[in-house]
């Protein structure tokens, strides 16, 4: 029986104030906040997508590297497979704090709608047009055999033509993602390469 074989197209890793693309560093920054950070990527890659700026941190992290990933992506059946170990804390515990205080009660509509991790799946769906299968999981630590496995389902059961899966990780300014494109056309730049040994770089 003849093995399903899935192909990675390009990987990216967005982590202390750096980002690469297919092993090679596209842009850096001296050490700063992830939302200067953030801001300063947004600019240097020319982006122009408003909305970004209102996104939490979680969302922007995911949304950067997707952009990179499928700026020449053309195929709306893009499945969105993501993952972490803090869910939406982050914005979690910005919100409670908005509402602890009695004397200054200030719930925010802005902050509250990111409080589930898969809202920047969401974001991802908007800017470009996905229409397609998306789900994120919550791992104790990146976990590249169920992220590969079902990934893999999904294209050999023509749920998706590709997949954009991998770790996006935020946290009190900590911060780490990873994602990698993969599909079932042959590709010859990463043929030894695992998701597992790209995240490992």
């Amino acid at each position: 029986m003849t093995q399903n074989k899935t192909y990675i197209y390009d990987y990216c890793t967005i982590q202390n104030n750096e980002i690469v693309l297919n092993g090679a560093s596209v842009f850096k920054t001296e050490p700063t906040s992830f939302a200067d950070f953030s801001k300063q990527a947004y600019r240097n890659f020319e982006i122009n997508y408003p909305k970004f700026f209102k996104m939490d941190s979680l969302s922007k992290l995911a949304f950067l590297g997707a952009e990179l990933l499928l700026k020449s992506e053309i195929e709306n059946n893009t499945a969105l497979v993501l993952s972490n170990k803090s869910s939406s804390l982050d914005t979690d515990v910005k919100y409670q704090e908005s509402i602890s205080d009695k004397e200054d009660y200030y719930p925010s509509p802005a902050v509250f709608v990111y409080t589930l991790p898969n809202i920047c799946l969401g974001e991802i769906s908007i800017r470009h047009q996905l229409k397609s299968e998306n789900s994120f999981f919550i791992f104790d630590a990146f976990n590249p055999e169920f992220m590969t496995s079902y990934a893999d389902t999904l294209l050999h059961t023509n749920k998706a033509e590709t997949v954009l899966c991998g770790w996006v990780e935020f946290f009190n300014e900590e911060y780490k993602a990873f994602l990698c494109l993969i599909g079932k056309e042959k590709n010859q730049k990463y043929q030894n390469e695992t998701i597992e040994t790209l995240y490992n770089k």
